[in-house]
């Protein structure tokens, strides 16, 4: 599904002085929605048979070009506003990993992560020092070629977890292109890495239903996948796998409350009900609804113009979300806490009270609870988003 968004809430006047655009080969639109607001476009393909698809969305201009600019454009979500957002500021992982699963090369990537790390105060994560590792799909350091969409996908991995959690260690391992038979032995090779807490995937096959694989099943590390951008959709792979952690995402706003942010079900969000894969023995059917493996566990901000973050990308600043931004946020909260012994996701389900619970918005019109955020669980957010670390 082609889409392009335009989003409400941020203000025309909102990019940085020295803005500039580009188009990416991936990026695709379509009709907008609605009459104001700001547009936002897919920066990699649509996913085919046999394929995945990233799921980041960068704020455009109405044209459809990818923002870019000089400086932090100004509504985007920084580093602190993720930490005061999700209770997260001052809490320290002890050095764990956190490994980014992706599709493709990225020539730039660790320039790219120091200049952000560097321009928002974040201790340096580099090959050196013994932060940042790259690997390729079989543990090895041959890069495949670069695509233009997931490098810019990349840069809001690693800039996402480095935001959450500024002293995890990180792991990004590229597959060799987006095919899941590459992306599944990538995700075996992450679980390989001595320290790995979470493995995150910001991608998947929106509509597809595959069964559970093995690839994507390690007890002791929290398995994390994005649930898609298309809305209610019934199943995303791997975010329907029953191994899987599924990621939904919200929109979230600066305001005047004591926490100092508003949030709602983000009309993208992912979610749904598998028919091929049984729910997890702690998600509670009685409140899903659903005999199958149901979407979302839980959710992180995702609306590209409201929580969408300021990431670096080929030496410029862009505004960038999709559920590609809550998958490794989540992955990083889960390697601050540390609980991921067995299948993670039990945590969640166990005591979800140090959970923000999202109540309004829906991504679609299928009702209540699949569609309708509401109290307690519900499709496009799950049991909701993280304030602190306790019901991690």
């Amino acid at each position: 599904m082609n889409r392009k968004f335009i989003f409400s809430g941020l203000a025309a006047g909102a990019l940085a002085l020295g803005a500039l655009t580009t188009v990416l080969p991936n990026a695709s639109a379509s009709t907008p929605q609605g009459t104001s607001g700001t547009n936002a476009v897919r920066v990699c393909a649509p996913a085919k048979a046999g394929f995945a698809s990233c799921y980041a969305w960068a704020v455009a201009d109405a044209s459809g070009k990818v923002v870019q600019s000089s400086a932090p454009i100004a509504a985007a979500f920084t580093p602190t506003d993720v930490q005061k957002a999700y209770n997260l500021k001052g809490l320290k992982s002890g050095g764990r990993t956190v490994a980014i699963v992706d599709a493709f090369g990225y020539p730039t990537l660790e320039s790219d992560l120091n200049a952000y790390r560097d321009f928002y105060g974040l201790p340096k994560c580099t090959t050196g020092n013994g932060c940042l590792t790259i690997l390729d799909q079989r543990g090895g350091h041959q890069a495949p070629p670069p695509n233009s969409g997931w490098d810019l996908e990349q840069a809001l991995d690693l800039d996402a977890v480095s935001a959450a959690c500024p002293d995890c260690k990180i792991v990004i391992v590229q597959a060799d292109n987006a095919a899941f038979k590459n992306l599944g032995p990538a995700v075996a090779t992450a679980a390989k890495v001595k320290g790995v807490a979470a493995i995150s995937n910001s991608y998947g096959d929106p509509g597809s239903d595959g069964r559970s694989r093995g690839d994507y099943n390690h007890p002791g590390i929290a398995v994390v996948a994005s649930t898609g951008d298309s809305g209610y959709i019934d199943s995303s792979a791997p975010a329907s796998f029953r191994s899987v952690i599924a990621v939904g995402g919200t929109s979230i706003v600066p305001d005047g409350s004591a926490r100092g942010y508003s949030e709602s079900a983000w009309s993208g969000a992912g979610s749904g009900c598998s028919e091929n894969n049984l729910a997890p023995a702690y998600q509670d059917t009685s409140a899903t609804k659903c005999k199958g493996d149901s979407m979302a566990d839980v959710s992180g901000p995702a609306n590209p113009g409201q929580g969408g973050l300021s990431i670096y990308y080929n030496g410029h600043f862009s505004q960038v979300g999709g559920t590609s931004e809550s998958s490794p946020i989540i992955g990083a909260v889960f390697a601050l806490s540390g609980n991921t012994d067995g299948h993670p996701g039990k945590y969640l389900w166990r005591d979800p009270s140090h959970l923000y619970d999202i109540t309004t918005g829906s991504n679609g019109s299928c009702g209540s609870p699949l569609c309708d955020a509401g109290k307690g669980w519900d499709g496009p957010t799950g049991l909701g988003t993280p304030n602190g670390i306790g019901s991690f």
